[in-house]
């Protein structure tokens, strides 16, 4: 029986070995942190043995093949020993796919935009009557989906994945029907080397084995995927279409000769309106229909953390995009925002260069309250800009000065432009915190 050894057990890991143990292998799992008790009793119902806050190498060292953690990075002592020994690795992804019969897979990727264009997709199909699921770095594991798959044979699937730059770099054979290159600005290049072309390449795994007749859809304007598709003329053997900022008029985009309102929308600011042009193109080519479509679009509710409209109250707007942990995502922040806003932002730094952001801050920035525990290089960056800067060390702190500052007509903007780590658990229990305060003081 051949010997599967899974290196972690979140939620990838857990739906890794919930499929290994249905495709009948000797499955063990390790985890050099605790494992959720969630994930543990699974483990313990399936009686997949496990070991958590260790890696013990000869359990690991004996297996026929490892199925790794995106979140491990190869650089760690655990895939040094297991490269020298030359045990194939693969991802979560990968072994869902080797195992997925009569579906169809869309998979989305790039540096922004990927979990609402994910999430907007899946609502598209949902809403159409498609028979779709969710998964990958959202969602439900890929995995798990595929196992409880084939207790369903006879059921036709659509998989709408999310699929981050780590998952990509183990996969192998995997080939999405539609894949979606949204766009590639630098992210995680600790993990790269600090090398852009290195990250680049990562994501342009998405279609390294789509063939003519699947559909890679890209971005028009960015200039890293065009600039790495000139300079690699067919490197993609799909067919590939562009959407283009030609393509949007406001809140207007036009797919496929197709026109689409979202002005009436959840959906706010042009790189959602790429977003979703993206995730429209995906639906046409899947035979969902423009009637079908605009009415998902009317009742989509963007994912939280990702401009997210707390509340509205006295005049000022209250919004929570947290998630927007890098330069890029702020940029697509307040360029979405037609008001004056008061910006929170701050955090754990992550080496930012604020130049992108100069100008939509002296435009459209009346103040800034810095939310983390070492604010100078913000304090620093914009001190010249002559607007209010106030430091905050907590979420209540934070909105209780923002409210000092904004007035009638005035966006309270929580998007940090930095990690969460100096102050908070992640990106979710930041915005969780933020969404209770300003609720607490617009009762």
């Amino acid at each position: 029986m051949q010997r599967i050894v899974i290196l972690g057990s979140g939620e990838s890991g857990t739906g890794a070995a919930i499929l290994a143990k249905r495709m009948g292998f000797d499955v063990f799992v390790s985890d050099k942190s605790p494992i959720k008790a969630a994930y543990k009793a699974t483990l313990t119902e399936l009686a997949i043995p496990f070991e958590e806050g260790e890696h013990s190498m000869d359990l690991i060292l004996n297996a026929d093949e490892i199925i790794k953690s995106p979140g491990i990075p190869e650089k760690t002592d655990v895939m040094k020993a297991i490269r020298a020994k030359g045990i194939p690795v693969i991802g979560e992804i990968e072994l869902g796919f080797r195992y997925t019969k009569n579906a169809r897979i869309v998979a989305i990727t790039g540096s922004n935009g990927k979990t609402t264009t994910t999430n907007l997709t899946y609502h598209l199909f949902r809403a159409a009557g498609v028979n779709a699921f969710m998964g990958g770095n959202v969602g439900d594991s890929y995995a798990a989906l595929v196992a409880e798959a084939l207790e369903q044979p006879d059921q036709h699937r659509t998989y709408i994945l999310e699929v981050s730059s780590f998952q990509l770099d183990d996969i192998d054979t995997f080939q999405p029907d539609i894949a979606m290159l949204l766009n590639i600005t630098p992210d995680h290049l600790d993990r790269y080397d600090y090398q852009m072309i290195n990250y680049v390449r990562s994501k342009f795994r998405i279609t390294k084995n789509q063939t003519a007749t699947q559909l890679l859809i890209t971005n028009a304007n960015d200039p890293e995927i065009q600039g790495h598709l000139a300079q690699n003329p067919g490197i993609v053997r799909a067919r590939m279409e562009a959407v283009s900022t030609a393509d949007i008029q406001g809140s207007t985009v036009t797919v496929q000769g197709q026109r689409f309102d979202l002005s009436g929308t959840r959906l706010k600011g042009p790189h959602n309106m790429f977003n979703a042009a993206c995730a429209i193109r995906a639906a046409l080519e899947c035979g969902i229909a423009p009637n079908d479509i605009t009415a998902g679009l009317a009742s989509f509710t963007p994912p939280p953390h990702r401009l997210e409209l707390v509340t509205q109250k006295a005049g000022i707007t209250w919004i929570n995009d947290s998630k927007a942990t890098n330069v890029d995502s702020v940029f697509y922040a307040l360029q979405a925002v037609d008001t004056p806003i008061v910006w929170i932002a701050g955090g754990t730094d992550k080496g930012n260069d604020y130049t992108p952001l100069y100008d939509l801050v002296r435009n459209r920035v009346k103040a800034l309250v810095c939310m983390g525990l070492d604010n100078e290089k913000l304090k620093t960056v914009f001190a010249s800009y002559g607007f209010p800067i106030v430091e905050a060390k907590s979420a209540s702190e934070a909105v209780e000065k923002a409210q000092e500052l904004a007035q009638s007509g005035d966006t309270v903007l929580l998007s940090p432009a930095c990690a969460s780590f100096d102050l908070f658990k992640n990106y979710e229990d930041r915005g969780d915190q933020f969404r209770v305060e300003v609720l607490k003081i617009n009762q």
